[in-house]
């Protein structure tokens, strides 16, 4: 499966960045930054109505490339200005095409909190992202243990880091849950045959208390799939296909809040 294929890679990734930056040496940078408490990844996405979540992704196994020149740096830059709540920023190289020095740089230029999204497999990519200056990490309930889930969770929330907890059925939601999950994040893209249905959000909806912020991921793309997203009252959605493609980013998010 390709989500095997992908956790392999990122295991294989860290054991040579590792050896390059030690844990302990990643870890001290990450302590000695600034704990930043006010969790703004969280407060943008606690507000009233629906908050967007924007995605700067280059490519994707099952898209492959989506955008061929990727001037992320505007991309990021545009985001901010139309409003978006929040941006992610793909850091997966193998499989999106994503990088490091993308979130790093973002950092650097954007204001808007920023979600590293990548296969978090081990601590070691939670003390980075701090380093890298993301606000919020993606914890992926298929592919973690319940024992790493709450792990992750702590270390996150002591170094002033969100926590998107993505879950994709029934069980998956009761685990992130019982981790003690304060996002909880639907995908509707099938990570194992990366199908999408729009309906998953929605069926698993009345499993997420309301005192949980809940996101729908993935496979929105016109003004009737937030609508529908709004109806199940939806605290933020994640989008990235739909914008990367579209020529006026900033109109289709107008739609969108319409």
């Amino acid at each position: 499966m390709i989500l095997d294929d992908i956790k392999l890679a990122t295991q294989k990734r860290l054991e040579s960045a590792k050896q390059s930056m030690p844990l302990e040496e990643v870890m001290k940078i990450a302590l000695d930054m600034e704990n930043n408490n006010s969790f703004p990844f969280t407060k943008a996405l606690e507000k009233s109505g629906m908050s967007f979540i924007c995605e700067v992704k280059k490519g994707s196994p099952s898209k492959g490339i989506i955008s061929a020149d990727f001037p992320y740096m505007d991309i990021a830059k545009k985001y901010e200005k139309m409003g978006a709540d929040a941006i992610s920023v793909l850091t997966e190289p193998d499989f999106f095409k994503g990088s490091n020095a993308y979130l790093q740089e973002i950092h650097q230029k954007v204001k808007t909190p920023l979600l590293r999204k990548d296969f978090t497999v081990d601590k070691y990519m939670i003390y980075k992202a701090k380093t890298l200056g993301a606000s919020a990490i993606l914890l992926i309930c298929s592919i973690l243990t319940k024992e790493e889930i709450k792990e992750y969770l702590y270390i996150a929330h002591s170094l002033g880091l969100s926590a998107l907890v993505e879950t994709h059925n029934e069980y998956e939601i009761e685990t992130a849950l019982e981790c003690g999950a304060e996002i909880i994040g639907v995908n509707n893209r099938n990570l194992k045959t990366f199908d999408v249905d729009i309906s998953t959000s929605e069926r698993l909806r009345k499993y997420i208390p309301e005192d949980k912020i809940f996101v729908a991921e993935s496979g929105m793309h016109q003004p009737e799939d937030i609508q529908r997203m709004k109806n199940i009252k939806a605290d933020a959605v994640l989008i990235g296909e739909a914008f990367m493609r579209c020529d006026n980013p900033a109109e289709l998010l107008k739609s969108f809040k319409e």
